[in-house]
């Protein structure tokens, strides 16, 4: 559905997507020539089957949304904070950013008014939406893109300031697409889908009953007798009437887990480590044991520092097509009540680094202060004339 008339494409038929993502699909990348062995892929949707893996990829995609981006033009800063006409800032950015890191390419078409040029809106494309190719000339990139809505056609041709292309570490074209992280995981998650596999066969053969029922002279018992002496205790056992009586000629001990079982089961949160490595976290954010050796705020700070690389590949794509002078702040992601940058602007008055006006100039621009807050007023100094600080006129 076109929610605004002078969008609409006149096209009006609509062709069935063509193009698929590496990911999606068997097949290969050959964007410049370049051919990727399709079996190397990991599906998105199975990897996100991967609680680690989800948990990462929902964390940093909702921190780097919580990033605050600003522009120097009114208009662009209008798109970034409204870029959907059908969903919200917060969840647009966050599908482009998840989808940056489990694809290593996110794409938005940006929708323009078509009498003056302006962006009006993007439109968020899925990679099976789109088809990137080199022009021969090598002078920039083109795009095949589809729409769900039936009533625009498949866009051949499209040129790239027409679109918003996200990418991650593109190794062998130049930076022309994007490679996906999970390359770099094919064989942990492989592995850890077989350790799952070897776990659950594991628990179901580590206990095969409740417990055992020991009777003294048990030999001289049937097998007949032995079960009903085994379904009488049952009996006892799930009834709700009291506890369940033994005499002295048989003894119940319950079965526990086996000790290698329980070291198996400790032993397959392994690739939660190679998953923070593959997308430079801390693994103390996946609930790992982290370096041991580092404080909280050293943890802090090198996570703030991988999301900043994130940040900036995006906010560079962003210059790249509104030319609007777009900074990323990441302090709303990792600093929400701005506690450590209060406690940074604090220190550097106190070192005199800065002054008392300029602190206070510091935090109303980030609206630690509001607006309306009484301005800062320096303390009348008490000294007394010739005085020094840490002196009072006496030797």
């Amino acid at each position: 559905m076109v929610l605004f008339g002078f969008l609409n494409n006149k096209a009006t038929n609509r062709a069935a997507p063509q193009y698929q993502s590496v990911l999606e699909s068997v097949i290969a990348d050959n964007l410049g020539g370049l051919a990727i062995d399709p079996t190397s892929y990991i599906p998105a949707h199975k990897a996100l089957l991967n609680s680690d893996l989800y948990a990462t990829i929902y964390q940093l995609s909702a921190d780097l949304a919580t990033c605050y981006m600003q522009a120097g033009q009114p208009r662009t800063q209008t798109i970034l904070d409204h870029p959907s006409a059908t969903t919200n800032r917060q969840a647009f950015w966050q599908s482009m950013a998840a989808q940056l890191l489990l694809d290593g390419n996110a794409y938005a078409y940006i929708w323009r008014n078509q009498l003056t040029g302006q962006p009006v809106r993007l439109e968020y494309l899925r990679p099976s939406q789109v088809s990137v190719f080199l022009l021969s000339d090598g002078t920039g990139l083109t795009y095949n893109i589809s729409f769900d809505e039936p009533s625009i056609s498949v866009m051949n041709n499209v040129p790239q300031s027409d679109m918003i292309h996200l990418r991650l570490l593109g190794i062998g074209n130049g930076g022309e697409v994007g490679r996906s992280p999970l390359l770099a995981l094919q064989n942990e998650l492989n592995i850890k889908n077989s350790a799952n596999g070897l776990t659950i066969s594991a628990l179901s053969k580590a206990i095969t009953s409740n417990g055992t029922l020991t009777a003294k002279n048990g030999s001289a018992l049937s097998l007949k007798e032995k079960q009903a002496l085994s379904a009488g205790f049952m009996t006892q056992a799930t009834s709700n009437k009291g506890p369940v009586v033994l005499d002295e000629l048989t003894t119940y001990a319950p079965l526990e887990l086996n000790s290698d079982v329980s070291k198996l089961l400790s032993s397959t949160d392994w690739t939660s480590k190679q998953i923070a490595k593959v997308y430079n976290i801390p693994d103390s954010y996946l609930n790992g044991q982290g370096d041991q050796q580092s404080s909280l705020s050293m943890i802090e700070g090198m996570y703030a520092n991988s999301l900043n690389r994130y940040a900036q590949a995006i906010a560079s794509e962003l210059n790249e097509k509104f030319s609007a002078a777009i900074e990323v702040d990441i302090q709303p992601a990792i600093d929400q009540d701005r506690s450590s940058y209060l406690a940074a602007v604090g220190g550097a008055v106190k070192n005199g680094a800065i002054s008392g006006n300029q602190s206070d100039f510091l935090l109303r621009r980030v609206g630690f202060l509001p607006d309306d807050a009484p301005k800062y007023t320096p303390a009348e100094s008490d000294l007394k004339g010739g005085d020094t600080n840490g002196s009072n006129g006496t030797n």
